[in-house]
């Protein structure tokens, strides 16, 4: 029931959809299968899956759904990009340790769903090839790994270059819901031939940095490092250089919205990334603005209260002095 629930709360954020009713009905029509529905809601062209839980037809409902729109029961338009769910391994999700020491909540920003991961036993980091670490402050295996990809990228490539987080993916994760901000991940493949070049000209071009480090949270990991491999395989790559952008999802997933896999120019990069983010601002737009919102009722009650405080203090004292003068004259 939980499974179910998740599903419906993920297709509403998605979809813009605020008629549960309506989007339960497109759900069965799809047996549940949450890619399918949103990948049908989101293309008139793709063929539409046969009914199993409704007695109408998918496409009949995706109609309903846009003639919804007129009525006012669509808050916004589909992002369109979150194509596939990814379930993240249990080794990333407890920073890439077997001890857990506590869970933090990571719920997706428009639907509010949580999704708990769990945060690797603090240890002392270890350097590349075996080799103690020069660092003095203790830190996971995974924001180790991270630092270390963030030095050598640094060193191979100059500081130009996006802002990525030196620490393990979860909490890159975590900081860009923070910020309600989308997470691009670049998994580096040291070996490969067309990595130097897409570093060089395309990842470390000016308008590509500059773009990246005002919109997204970056994260990065080397496939040979524990953390970057396991991110490959959940995210299938199968050609490097490999870009992805992804948001939080639930139940230990990720939703992924765009990749980017082998050569691409700093042009084709910044028209991927433009557009995955002109088409997410349904969701993060609303969040964000709900946020704000939040920060700013709550500094008007912090003013209000300190304004209370301070007129009592002032009344206290006037009522002091108001009390002397009377015994005085007593």
């Amino acid at each position: 029931m939980v499974d179910v629930a998740d599903k419906l709360a993920y297709f509403q954020a998605i979809t813009g959809l605020e008629d549960p009713d309506l989007c339960t009905e497109i759900l069965q029509a799809h047996g549940w299968d949450l890619e399918l529905a949103i990948s049908s809601f989101t293309s008139s062209n793709q063929t539409s899956a046969s009914t199993t839980n409704s007695d109408l037809e998918p496409r009949d409902l995706l109609n309903r759904a846009e003639s919804a729109s007129g009525s006012g029961l669509v808050a916004a338009p589909s992002p369109g990009l979150a194509w596939k769910l990814v379930t993240l391994p249990i080794s990333v999700i407890s920073g890439s340790l077997g001890l857990i020491s506590g869970a933090v909540g990571l719920g997706l920003w428009a639907a509010g769903g949580v999704l708990s991961y769990s945060l690797g036993m603090i240890g002392l980091g270890s350097g590349r090839g075996g080799e103690p670490s020069a660092r003095l402050v203790s830190v996971s295996a995974a924001a180790s790994e991270a630092m270390d990809f963030v030095a050598v990228f640094e060193r191979d490539y100059g500081t130009a270059r996006p802002n990525f987080v030196g620490e393990g993916f979860m909490d890159a994760l975590q900081k860009s819901r923070n910020a309600f901000k989308l997470l691009l991940v670049y998994l580096h493949s040291p070996d490969h031939p067309d990595s130097p070049v897409f570093c060089e000209r395309t990842l470390c071009s000016e308008a590509v940095v500059a773009f990246v480090n005002e919109n997204f949270v970056a994260w990065g990991g080397s496939i040979r490092a524990s953390e970057g491999f396991k991110m490959s395989n959940s995210l299938k790559a199968s050609r490097f250089p490999f870009c992805a952008v992804v948001m939080p999802a639930m139940n230990q997933r990720i939703a992924l919205l765009q990749q980017v896999e082998g050569p691409t120019s700093p042009e084709e990069m910044l028209s991927m990334l433009q557009r995955v983010l002109e088409e997410s601002a349904p969701v993060l737009d609303p969040a964000r603005l709900d946020a704000e919102e939040r920060r700013n009722n709550m500094r008007l009650r912090e003013e209000q209260d300190d304004a209370y405080r301070a007129a009592l203090e002032a009344d206290q004292v006037s009522c002091f002095f108001l009390f002397l003068f009377l015994k005085g004259k007593t």
